[in-house]
Formats: C-alpha cells, sequence, structure tokens
C-alpha cells in the first residue's frame, strides 16, 4: 500500500493513523519533497477523473488568481497545476493492488485492506 500526501496535512495525519490503528503496512509519498509525474496522475485520473483530484476546496486553489483558477478547464491544464503545486491535490490518494482511495474515507480504506 502507498500513500500519496503531505505530511502535514491533517487529512493525511488522520488516514495515517486510521492506517497504523488498524494494522496497515504503508509506504509513504511525501508530495513537497518528492513531486508527481503526470503518468502516476494519469492513471488516477483514469480510476477517479481529475475534477476529483483537483481539491478546489482547499487554501492553495484558493489563493490561486481568479484567471488562473478560469483556466484550469482540462485534465492537462489540470495536470500541469497539480505538478507545479502539489499542494492543491486532494489528499491523501492511497493505492493498493490498482485501487485507489481518494481523501479520508474509512470504508474506502477497509476495502484497500
Amino acid at each position: 500500500m502507498k500513500v500519496y500526501g503531505i505530511k502535514n496535512c491533517d487529512t493525511v495525519k488522520k488516514t495515517l493513523k486510521w492506517l497504523d490503528d488498524n494494522g496497515a503496512s504503508y509506504e509513504f509519498h511525501d508530495f513537497k519533497k518528492l513531486g508527481i509525474n503526470e503518468g502516476k496522475l494519469a492513471e488516477w485520473a483514469s480510476k477517479v477523473g481529475y475534477e476529483t483530484l483537483l481539491n478546489k476546496k482547499g487554501t492553495t486553489w484558493k489563493k490561486l488568481e481568479p484567471a488562473e483558477q478560469a483556466s484550469i478547464v482540462n485534465q492537462e491544464a489540470a495536470f500541469k497545476l497539480m505538478q507545479d503545486k502539489t499542494s492543491v491535490i486532494k489528499r491523501p490518494v492511497v493505492e493498493k493492488g490498482g485501487e485507489i482511495a481518494v481523501g479520508f474515507d474509512p470504508e474506502a480504506l477497509k476495502s484497500l485492506l
């Protein structure tokens, strides 16, 4: 199991605690330190859609200029933004065996265990 996110994100912290409490072993990939490649974003988007991965409720999105927000009209533009500003990716993304869960969702996490 691999968990993608940012260490200081409260939702990531909650997910990691849940995984620890449920005896799951996982590898953590920190977006801030390691970034994310377009291939991985495309893989996830093929399962949940790029819109699910784009966190429009977060601070990073809200700090963007309205024109920059308006320019995110397709997957290509969204991926470029996600690679430039990794904190705009909804967190965490948890993957195992070709399946993924986005955000903190105990039921989805259980299905990955």
